[in-house]
């Protein structure tokens, strides 16, 4: 499967650890991982949310970390997957 990660990110100092220990668990399972902690640092908040929506598409599942509710990016990305009803699973 395909894997789109989503998760705080904004303000989070240690984001890329977080979504790196989540990539390689995912990854570990044989899945593709896609991560919005690849993208190019200065971008426009909005180039990177057409960004995070496209890799959204070509994915199976978007995969939401814990903090995804403190996030404004997050939200956006699961109100996307519900309206292109994309399946989400929650980290636990």
């Amino acid at each position: 499967m395909i894997i789109y990660i989503a998760g705080k990110i904004t303000g989070d100092p240690n984001y890329k650890a977080k979504f790196d220990k989540a990539a390689k668990r995912l990854s570990a399972k044989g899945h593709v991982v896609l991560t919005p902690t690849v993208l190019p640092l200065g971008l426009d908040y909005n180039d990177y949310m057409h960004i995070d929506f496209a890799m959204i598409d070509v994915a199976d599942v978007v995969y939401f970390l814990k903090d995804y509710k403190s996030s404004n990016g997050a939200m956006k990305e699961r109100y996307y997957a519900m309206w292109i009803n994309k399946e989400m699973m929650y980290e636990r």
